[in-house]
């Protein structure tokens, strides 16, 4: 089992009855996706290459709470994890609540704020976030990410070009005759730090708020059981404390 009791610390879960954890997991393994393109989230770790972050303590508790085995499917994009929870290849995952996944993954309520921000090069005229959307402008957005999804409803003349992930989406950015690119702030933040000549517009363009997911067929007492976690670790500081331990900042604990 991946999952260990000392995770918990001073937080340790109750048992959730047998059948419950069957209708969570009916193969008997907690199958939990861990998206790698979103760094608030989740990580490769540097000296063993296996996932870590906020997303991956919580699919571990959540195995310790249902006392299931715990297997971490990884992936690299937004999409890919919306694809494994929806297609049957696993029974939970970590997602920004947007209506077009709602159509096939049932989301608990939020347990972290993100915000999404652009990113323009520094001899870009673009000063605000309200000038990006005009027709003359590109912006570069990860394929299926939650920003993908908003901004395919919200931006009006600007057009969208899909970078194949999000964490593809500066290099995609810099190699052609793009705009702007949009993406998680601390992302590009990180990004722009590495590559010269690019800045962040002030702001945000949108807050999104990361909740915890199933397949949308999955029992009311299964769901009932993530919501309860979930609220569970917001309250008892888990999460508060994962972000801590991952050095993670600029994501706030939702309400």
């Amino acid at each position: 089992m991946l999952a260990t009791a000392s995770l918990l610390g001073p937080f340790a879960l109750a048992q959730n009855t047998t059948d419950v954890s069957r209708e969570v997991a009916p193969t008997g393994v907690l199958r939990a996706v861990i998206n790698l393109g979103n760094p608030i989230l989740a990580r490769k770790d540097a000296a063993t290459g296996t996932p870590v972050g906020v997303s991956v303590d919580l699919a571990k508790a959540f195995a310790i709470q249902l006392n299931l085995p715990l297997v971490l499917v990884p992936v690299d994009s937004a999409a890919k994890s919306v694809e494994a929870v929806t297609q049957g290849q696993a029974d939970l995952g970590f997602f920004a609540i947007d209506p077009v996944r709602g159509k096939g993954i049932t989301f608990s309520p939020p347990y972290v704020l993100i915000e999404g921000s652009y990113l323009v090069k520094k001899n870009s005229p673009l000063m605000n976030n309200a000038e990006v959307d005009q027709a003359k402008h590109r912006v570069v957005v990860g394929q299926g990410s939650a920003y993908d999804l908003f901004l395919s409803r919200e931006l009006k003349a600007a057009q969208l070009v899909r970078a194949p992930t999000s964490p593809q989406v500066v290099p995609f950015f810099m190699e052609g005759s793009y705009d702007v690119a949009a993406g998680v702030k601390q992302q590009l933040e990180s990004d722009a730090q590495k590559v010269a000549g690019l800045r962040l517009l002030p702001g945000r363009f949108m807050v999104i708020e990361q909740a915890m997911g199933q397949p949308n067929h999955v029992s009311q007492r299964a769901h009932e059981a993530l919501v309860s976690f979930v609220a569970d670790m917001k309250s008892n500081g888990f999460i508060r404390d994962s972000l801590s331990r991952h050095k993670i900042e600029g994501a706030t604990i939702a309400p």
